[in-house]
């Protein structure tokens, strides 16, 4: 079960996670981040809280249904997007890519302490698996890539398993064990 640490390199958050695999999918915890995805990939649940908000959310059919305070929202999408390196792991495992292929997606995107959405669409594509010699045998490193279809803004971030080796803005800082492969 991994658990590690990442920094937030624009606010200086520390964000200390624990995720692993269960009879039903993935789960990734951290301080504020509670996500739970199914055996599809697809959010389950959904809590992220702020100061002084909470976002619960989760899928159901083609569509995110979520609460922010006191108003619910929906819209059709394949997963949410936000800070947490959670988000990037869970999107890239739904879209069960090959290298070189590339897959167009609807997301609900969260933001900034007031937890704000909009729907975005965006590119991705697995544009490689390399495998890592380590101490403890060949880590298959994947290298992604994203592009906002709106704005044509390109993110590059690497995958091993379901940690986040480095994302724009993101350090992985401390890794107590290894990725679930």
């Amino acid at each position: 079960m991994p658990r590690g640490s990442y920094l937030h390199l624009a606010t200086g958050v520390a964000e200390e996670f624990q995720c692993a695999p269960g009879p039903a999918g993935w789960r990734y915890v951290a301080s504020g981040v509670d996500l739970t995805v199914d055996s599809r990939w697809r959010p389950a649940r959904l809590q992220l809280t702020t100061s002084s908000w909470t976002l619960r959310g989760g899928s159901a059919g083609r569509e995110l249904l979520w609460v922010r305070g006191d108003r619910e929202h929906s819209a059709e999408a394949l997963a949410f997007l936000g800070d947490s390196p959670a988000f990037l792991i869970a999107v890239a495992r739904s879209l069960r890519l090959a290298p070189g292929e590339s897959a167009t997606a609807p997301l609900v995107q969260i933001t900034g302490d007031s937890l704000a959405t909009r729907t975005v669409t965006q590119r991705w594509t697995l544009v490689s698996a390399e495998p890592h010699p380590t101490d403890l045998g060949p880590l298959p490193v994947e290298t992604w890539q994203a592009t906002d279809l709106e704005t044509a803004e390109t993110t590059e971030f690497h995958l091993a398993g379901d940690v986040v080796l480095s994302a724009p803005g993101l350090e992985l800082t401390r890794l107590d064990s290894p990725p679930n492969l």
